[in-house]
């Protein structure tokens, strides 16, 4: 079994990393590299524009969270909290709450809940100016609060303090407080009688707040059980079904490049087109370990690039999955230009034979040899091909015979 594993291995690395049999020169080992990580970060990105092309549970069903944990709360004031949450912090938001839900459906599948849509409705007309003035009255009389239990909170330090200096009998003039015990007492019961007062004030605001027709009415809508369960069964069908509605748009990026991939690379293999099989074989790899990745995850639950994006935006609106794919067809052909140019050029067996031969190495591998091996030990290449004039043997690649002198056709090699 191990020994099956090591073979297929073998096999995988050995054919990721070879052109015909050849290995590859270090420079287009690197580009590949390259293009193996551009070509991964943007699938992965593409995997993550469309999964997100469907309407989420929560986008969906915006309201559930804040209603359930309505009906869920059990303390006097929960009326109050939940109107509280009507009046955003954010007052630059130019959106309504519906308006807000409502975005969501923009450049997604899918549709908000219309429950959920008068549940913001409610809100909306909860957060007017009139109420807003009795929100920020209601925080400012709690700040006025906080102030005074502080203040209150180090009376009560010195207090303690000059109690004990009283009963040591030390002098007042060298008291290290500033308020005697007897003023200290008086001020806080002073302080405690102006929170009690600022309390009720604070609850008459809340009280007038929450009695007001909007907010009886949005209570009202609260309380409605049926459509309630309504939303609840709504949210907890979409949160079912979601994982396998990304898996399904996630498959539907990845077959049509994963196809795409395995026809070229049969293309390839047919023809005996080496460096065309190279690629579209670590392509097919890196196609295939996000969907094998996506799949047990599904189980356990720049100015020209810049150019194309902005047009893809333009056109299709949220499907800038699409630049995923514009990305993964342009860059590859680049890469293959890239490679082409150094294993026919730069690292080119025929511009390097003559180095070889006058080095004793072999003509394909470079490694050492001696000068009369006819086949290289380390790869098995036969060195030397039959002259077409004198019929003698010379060396391969070279362009002129080493028995005759005659020129060789180095197209035929």
């Amino acid at each position: 079994m191990l020994a099956q594993i090591r073979h297929l291995l073998s096999q995988f690395f050995s054919k990721s990393r070879t052109i015909n049999n050849e290995p590859l020169n270090k420079v287009s080992l690197i580009v590949i590299i390259l293009i193996d990580i551009f070509i991964a970060i943007n699938v992965f990105a593409g995997l993550d524009d469309i999964s997100q092309w469907y309407i989420s549970p929560s986008q969906a069903y915006p309201c559930y969270f804040e209603w359930e944990n309505y009906r869920k709360d059990t303390t006097n004031d929960k009326d109050y909290r939940i109107v509280r949450l009507a009046f955003s912090y954010d007052t630059s938001d130019r959106f309504s709450f519906q308006q807000t839900y409502q975005k969501a459906e923009e450049g997604h599948l899918g549709r908000v809940s219309k429950t959920c849509l008068r549940y913001g409705d409610y809100k909306d007309k909860i957060n007017n100016s009139e109420n807003q003035q009795i929100i920020k009255t209601i925080d400012r009389k709690q700040s006025e609060i906080s102030t005074i239990e502080q203040n209150n909170r180090n009376i009560r330090a010195q207090y303690d303090s000059t109690l004990l200096e009283k009963i040591a009998g030390q002098p007042r003039e060298r008291s290290i407080n500033l308020i005697a015990a007897e003023k200290a007492k008086q001020e806080l019961e002073r302080n405690n009688r102006q929170i009690s007062t600022l309390k009720k004030d604070i609850s008459n605001l809340k009280n007038k707040l929450v009695t007001k027709p909007e907010s009886v009415s949005f209570i009202a809508f609260l309380k409605d059980g049926e459509k309630f369960r309504e939303v609840e069964g709504g949210y907890q069908q979409a949160s079912f079904w979601y994982p396998s509605i990304q898996l399904a748009f996630q498959s539907l990026f990845l077959v049509p490049l994963i196809l795409i991939a395995l026809s070229v690379h049969n293309f390839g293999q047919r023809k005996g087109y080496g460096l065309i099989s190279l690629m579209s074989w670590h392509l097919l790899v890196i196609f295939f370990i996000p969907l094998i990745l996506k799949i047990f995850e599904f189980l356990q639950i720049g100015a020209i690039f810049r150019f194309i994006f902005d047009i893809i935006r333009t056109l299709f609106g949220g499907l800038l999955f699409l630049l995923s794919y514009v990305y993964i067809l342009l860059i590859p052909p680049i890469g293959f230009g890239i490679i082409k140019f150094f294993q026919k050029i730069v690292f080119n067996t025929k511009s390097q034979a003559a180095s070889r031969v006058q080095k004793s190495r072999c003509i394909k591998c470079a490694k050492k040899i001696r000068p009369h091996d006819s086949y290289c030990p380390h790869c098995g290449y036969y060195q030397y091909i039959e002259c077409q004039h004198c019929n003698n043997l010379t060396y391969k690649h070279l362009p002129y015979c080493k028995q005759c002198g005659s020129a060789q056709n180095l197209d035929n090699l």
